[in-house]
């Protein structure tokens, strides 16, 4: 199952410079294990320590933000796109 994965360029250091990645997962879990071992280093940068999206980042998958949807549970498919996408924050 390939499941596309949107880089920002803020994490593309872990990626080779890539911008899209195609990895697997039946969920955001399983995703992030799949990007740490072929970009060693990058879920640490994605998740805490408890497996939770970092609170600085947002996910979607299909353009759905994951906290509506099941979190790290969310499932994925075939053919889903994946975006990892920072907050932004002013004043």
């Amino acid at each position: 199952m390939a499941v596309t994965v949107l880089v920002p360029t803020a994490l593309q250091k872990f990626t080779n410079n890539q911008a899209v990645l195609e990895c697997s997962g039946t969920n955001i879990a399983e995703l992030f294990d799949s990007l740490e071992q072929v970009c060693p280093g990058i879920k640490s940068r994605l998740c805490n320590a408890e497996g939770q999206p970092n609170r600085f980042l947002n996910l979607y998958v299909n353009s759905e933000d994951i906290r509506f949807l099941g979190g790290t549970a969310t499932p994925l498919k075939d053919g889903d796109e994946v975006s990892i996408v920072p907050a932004i924050a002013g004043g």
